[in-house]
C-alpha cells in the first residue's frame, strides 16, 4: 500500500505523480472503514482529499501554516501529517480529535470547530509573519457554507489591505451541512445579473435563434452550459471587487491542476483565492447521494449505508412538538443556521416549507431575524446547538431579552455532547444565559417535559430559552405530574437528609442516585429544577431549613451556573443548609463518550451518591 509510505509531513512529496490517485483511493477506504466504527464527518472528508493532498504538496509543513475552516475536514491531512497509524483511534477518547488538534501536531496551527473563522485567523498570522520578517506561506481553506457566516465578509473587507502573499481557498461544493442558502451561492453559482453574462447571453441566443428548424432547439440545449459561464465570470467580479487576486475555478479532483494553480497562488504578492469546485462525499455512493445525512453520522455498515435505529432523542421531540404548535398556529415559525435536520426541523421544512427560515450558517444574524420576526406579530422558534449559540451572545442580549422580544430560543446539545470534543460540548449556555436579564431558561427533565415546555412557550410571552441535551431522551412518570407554572420547580421524591435539585438531564441521575442512597438508610427529596432562571426561591427556601444539605445538579459548568445562583441566594437567606455544587469543572471538555466523560467527572449516579453520603 502507499500508505504505508506515509507517516510524517512532507512524505507525500517522495511518491511518483502516477501514484497521486492510488494514494487518494487508500486514503478514502480508511476514512470510510475508521468513520464506519467511529462514527464521524465523512461527507465532507471525502471531498477534500485531492485537495489537501495537493496543499501538502505544495506547502512545507509544519513551517508552512495550513488553517481548515470549521475543520472537521480535516482527515486527509491528520493522515497526511504523521497520524495515520492512530487514525482508528479517530474520535475516541484517549484517541485523536475529530478536528485540529495543537497538541497532536505541529502541523495543526490552531484548535477550530466552529466556522468562518480561517480567513481572520490566517489574515492575523500573515500580518504577524509581516510584522517579525518571517518567511512561510499561510493558507485559510473556508467552504462556500462558511462564507455565509458575517465574520467570513468581515475578515474578507479586511484582507484587501495586505499587502503579502496569503492564500485563500474556497471549497465550493454547494453544501454547509445542508444545501446553501443566500447571496454568496447566488455570487459563487449565479450570473443572471452581471451585465457581462446577460450581453454574452442575449448575443448567443439572438444569433441562433435566426437559425432556421434548429435554432429554438439549440437555445434550449445549451441551459446547461450556462452554469459553466457563470462560474467562469462571475466569481472575480465578486472577489476581485474586495480587492483580491482571484484565481479558478479549479476542478477539487484534479491533483495536477490544483498543484498548478495553488503553485500560481504563491507567486502573487498580495491576497488571492483560489476558487475550488469539489463534490461532498465523492468516492461513496451513500454519501454522494446524501451528503446532509453522511455530513456527520455514527458509526454505520459500509455495504447499505445505514445506520442502527436510534432511540427516540430530545431533537426528535422538538420536531414533534413544533408541528403540533404549527397545525393549530400559523405565526408559528422556525428559524435554523444551516442545521435543519440537525435540529429536528426537517420535518418542519417538509410541512411548512414557507415558514421555515434557513439564513445560513449565521447565528447572530438568526437571533436578530428571529427579533424581527416577533416585532412583526409571528411566533418564532430558534433552533441552534448550544456551542453555536455562544456566538450570538450580544444578539440575544441586545435585540432579544432588551427588546423583550416574543422569541424561544430552542438551544440542542446542551451539556456534554461527546466525540466532537471541546469545540462542541454545551457546556456554557447555563452559565452566561444567567447574565441575561429578563431572559427565562427551562430545562427538561425527559421527553414528555419536552413537549410540555414546548406548548408552555406558545403560551409565554417574552424571551425564552430551553436548553435540552444530545441523545435519546427518557421518559418516566411523575407521581404529581405538576402542570408547569413560570418559575416553579416539581419535587419528585420525599427525604429529610439531603435535597437534590436537579436541572433537566441530571434528573434521571438524581433520581437513580436516591435509590442507591434508599439502600444505604439516606433518604433524600429530588427535585426537577425546570426553570434554571428563575429558579424556586420559594421551594427552596423551605428546604434549606428542613434539610442538612442541599446539593444542585446540572450538566454545564459550574462557573456562574446555576449551582453558583442558589449559593449565593442559601448565603443571603442565611439558611443552615450545607451546600454542595455538583457540575462540570470550569475546564474544556474533551471528546469522548458522555457516558464516560459523566463518569469521569463524577456526575454519573454511582458518582452523585458517593459524594451525597460523604457529605453528610
Amino acid at each position: 500500500m502507499i500508505l504505508d509510505r506515509i507517516n510524517q509531513a512532507n512524505d507525500i512529496k517522495k511518491l511518483k505523480p502516477e501514484e497521486y490517485p492510488l494514494l487518494a483511493q487508500e486514503i478514502r477506504r480508511l476514512m470510510i472503514r475508521t468513520v464506519s466504527k467511529n462514527g464521524g464527518h465523512l461527507a465532507s472528508n471525502l471531498g477534500v482529499v485531492e485537495l489537501t493532498m495537493a496543499l501538502h504538496l505544495v506547502l512545507d509543513l509544519p513551517k508552512d501554516k495550513l488553517i481548515f475552516d470549521v475543520g472537521h475536514q480535516c482527515y486527509t491531512h491528520k493522515i497526511l501529517s504523521g497520524r495515520k497509524d492512530s487514525f482508528d483511534t479517530l474520535r475516541r477518547e484517549g484517541g485523536i480529535s475529530g478536528f485540529p488538534k495543537m497538541a497532536e501536531s505541529d502541523c495543526d496551527v490552531f484548535d477550530t470547530g466552529h466556522s468562518s473563522t480561517s480567513v481572520s485567523l490566517g489574515l492575523g498570522l500573515a500580518q504577524a509573519r509581516d510584522r517579525k520578517g518571517e518567511d512561510y506561506a499561510v493558507v485559510s481553506v473556508i467552504g462556500d457554507g462558511s462564507l455565509t457566516g458575517g465574520m467570513a465578509f468581515e475578515a474578507l473587507n479586511n484582507a484587501s489591505h495586505l499587502k503579502s502573499n496569503f492564500i485563500i481557498v474556497v471549497n465550493d461544493n454547494n453544501m454547509s451541512i445542508a444545501r446553501n442558502v443566500g447571496g454568496m451561492t447566488h455570487a459563487l453559482q449565479d450570473l443572471r445579473t452581471a451585465p457581462r453574462y446577460n450581453r454574452l447571453k442575449e448575443n448567443v441566443k439572438n444569433a441562433l435563434d435566426k437559425i432556421p428548424n434548429v435554432g429554438g432547439r439549440l437555445v434550449r440545449g445549451i441551459g446547461h452550459a450556462k452554469d459553466v459561464v457563470k462560474q467562469i465570470l462571475l466569481p472575480d467580479m465578486f472577489f476581485e471587487g474586495l480587492g483580491l487576486t482571484y484565481l479558478g475555478p479549479v476542478d477539487g479532483h484534479d491533483i495536477s491542476q490544483l498543484i498548478d494553480t495553488l503553485q500560481d497562488a504563491r507567486r502573487v504578492n498580495r491576497p488571492v483565492v483560489v476558487h475550488v469546485i469539489t463534490k461532498k462525499g465523492k468516492g461513496y455512493r451513500f454519501a454522494e447521494n446524501d451528503p446532509e445525512r453522511f455530513h456527520g453520522i455514527g458509526p454505520f455498515d459500509i455495504r447499505s449505508g445505514e445506520t442502527a435505529p436510534p432511540a427516540k432523542t430530545y431533537t426528535d421531540y422538538v420536531s414533534q412538538g413544533l408541528l403540533k404548535l404549527a397545525e393549530t398556529d400559523p405565526d408559528v415559525v422556525a428559524v435554523t443556521a444551516a442545521m435543519a435536520a440537525g435540529t429536528g426541523l426537517d420535518c418542519f421544512r417538509k410541512h411548512y416549507s414557507e415558514r421555515l427560515f434557513d439564513v445560513g450558517i449565521a447565528e447572530q444574524h438568526a437571533v436578530t431575524f428571529a427579533a424581527g420576526l416577533a416585532k412583526g406579530g409571528l411566533k418564532p422558534y430558534v433552533c441552534i446547538y448550544s456551542t453555536f449559540l455562544q456566538r450570538a451572545y450580544d444578539q440575544i442580549v441586545h435585540d432579544i431579552a432588551l427588546q423583550k422580544a416574543d422569541v424561544t430560543l430552542l438551544i440542542d446539545r446542551a451539556g456534554i455532547v461527546g466525540a466532537d470534543g471541546e469545540t462542541h460540548q454545551g457546556m456554557l449556555d447555563g452559565s452566561y444565559l444567567q447574565t441575561v436579564p429578563g431572559l427565562t431558561v427551562m430545562a427538561p427533565r425527559d421527553g414528555q417535559e419536552l413537549l410540555k415546555m414546548l406548548a408552555f412557550s406558545h403560551h409565554f410571552t417574552g424571551p425564552l430559552a430551553i436548553r435540552y441535551p444530545r441523545g435519546a431522551a427518557p421518559d418516566f412518570i411523575s407521581p404529581h405530574e405538576e402542570e408547569i407554572t413560570p418559575g416553579r420547580a416539581e419535587t419528585l421524591t420525599g427525604g429529610r437528609d439531603a435535597v437534590l435539585f436537579a436541572a433537566g438531564s441530571m434528573v434521571k441521575t438524581a433520581l437513580e442516585a436516591e435509590k442507591l442512597l434508599r439502600e444505604d438508610g439516606i433518604e433524600a427529596t429530588v427535585v426537577n429544577a425546570r426553570f434554571t432562571k428563575p429558579f424556586d426561591r420559594e421551594l427552596l427556601r423551605a428546604l434549606g431549613k428542613t434539610h442538612p444539605l442541599l446539593a444542585v445538579l446540572e450538566e454545564n459548568d459550574a462557573s456562574g451556573a446555576l449551582g453558583e445562583h442558589i449559593a449565593a441566594f442559601l448565603e443571603e437567606e442565611q439558611l443552615p443548609c450545607r451546600f454542595l455544587n455538583l457540575a462540570l469543572p470550569d475546564a474544556f471538555i474533551p471528546h469522548g463518550s458522555p457516558e464516560k466523560l459523566l463518569e469521569k467527572y463524577k456526575l454519573d449516579p454511582e458518582s452523585v451518591a458517593d459524594r451525597i453520603r460523604k457529605a453528610l
